[in-house]
Order: C-alpha cells, then structure tokens, then sequence
C-alpha cells in the first residue's frame, strides 16, 4: 500500500511539473512585448493603392537627387518614415495557411529588429527578428539573423535550420533567378549568403540607368544610413 501510494505520489508531482512547464511555455509564446505598436494606417486606408507620403515626398527624392549628382551621398532612412511605408501598405498577407499582420521595425545601434503578428489557426503569436547588416572586406552584404523569437521564447537554432531547410527547397524546385536582388536578399537573410548590394535605379525610376552600391551602412537608434556610390 504504501508503494503504490508513493508511485501514486510521483505520478502526480511529475504531472504536476509538465502542467506547470506547459503553461510557462505556453505564457512565453504568447508574450506580447510591451513597445510592439503596429503603426495606425493612414486616413485614406491601405487598400486604396495610396502610397507612403514619406516614400513620395522624402525618401525617393532623396534617393533621385542624390544619384543625378554621381558622387557618393548618404541615404537617411527613420525609422517613423520606414513603418509609415510598412503601414500604407497592404496588410495582412497570407502565406501557407498563416497570416501576417503589419510589422514594426526598430533602428537600434549595429542592428535592425523587426516585428510581427502571425496568426496560426486562430491564435495570434509575435514573432521578432534581429537583422544585423554586415560588409565583408570585399564590399558583400550579409543580412545576418542574429536572434528569432516567438513571444519571449528564444527559437534561433530551430528556425536557422527551418529557414535553410525552405530555401534549400525553394532552389529545388522552383526557377529562380539568382542574380535577381530579391532573390540575393532572400538567400542572405535565410541561408547567410553574401551578395554584391549593388542595385539600378531604373527598376524605381522610369528612363534612368544609373546603378548604385551601397559602401556603408551606419545603424543608429532610430535611424539607418546608408553610403552609396555609383557603380558600373
């Protein structure tokens, strides 16, 4: 009697322990950091094809001017003008059953945080990114992931693995063009691929043919600055 009253005992202290363990962890992914707010979306709503008037009227002039002058200039992105841009656009996206909501993008210094509500099957999950843009000595931009977490819960090894793992697949089986700068960006942020950040600004502004590099990137907090040149 007393056995089976012990074993009885350690059934119910060993249940009770993965209870407590499933409700920490459960607390942990559903943790919503307190600085995360989405930003609220213009007046005229983001479904109505209006575009960022920080985009229209700051950034991309900026960007204009300084490549007619072909001579190295600074590229100043806010980080208030990068989530207006994210805000007028259109939000959610939906991709292989799970949805996106509008993300929240953070300059601190040497890194780019990113982050975002997935809703999977109802319940809606905060995912965070650390981005940490690196220049090698011959000019290659890696997008380093540094950090990945669902709620507060640090999932960074599992999600390194899942994200060369679908990048991995994606080369398998889909034609992909590798010279294109999305596809590049892509493979550094999923595989750590470096690739020659060099792009044209035709692809932004009709009847030009001007291509720039970017030389430098300065992350400061609230602020990303880029150092670009012209390149052939």
């Amino acid at each position: 009697m007393k056995k089976r009253k012990k074993r009885k005992f350690k059934k119910r202290y060993w249940l009770l322990i993965d209870l407590a363990v499933a409700i920490v962890i459960f607390a942990l992914l559903l943790y919503k950091p307190a600085r995360y707010k989405p930003a609220v979306v213009g007046p005229a709503g983001n479904n109505q094809g209006q575009v960022s008037p920080y985009l229209t009227h700051e950034l991309l002039p900026q960007l204009h001017n300084g490549a007619q002058r072909e001579e190295p200039f600074e590229l100043v992105v806010t980080q208030n003008g990068i989530n207006e841009i994210i805000a007028w656009s259109k939000w959610p996206k939906e991709s292989e059953g799970i949805r996106f909501s509008a993300p929240v993008v953070f300059f601190a210094p040497e890194s780019i945080e990113v982050m975002g509500t997935a809703n999977i099957k109802g319940v809606d999950l905060v995912i965070t990114a650390v981005v940490e843009p690196r220049l090698d000595e011959e000019g290659l931009l890696n997008l380093r992931v540094a950090k990945v977490k669902i709620g507060a819960m640090n999932i960074t090894p599992i999600a390194r693995m899942m994200a060369k793992r679908m990048y991995a697949q994606r080369l398998a089986t889909m034609p992909i063009d590798t010279e294109d700068l999305r596809t590049q960006i892509a493979g550094s942020l999923l595989n750590d691929e470096p690739f020659k950040p060099v792009f044209d600004i035709a692809d932004i502004f009709e009847n030009e043919n001007k291509k720039l590099r970017i030389e430098k990137i300065t992350i400061q907090e609230e602020k990303l600055i880029l150092r670009l040149v012209p390149a052939s």
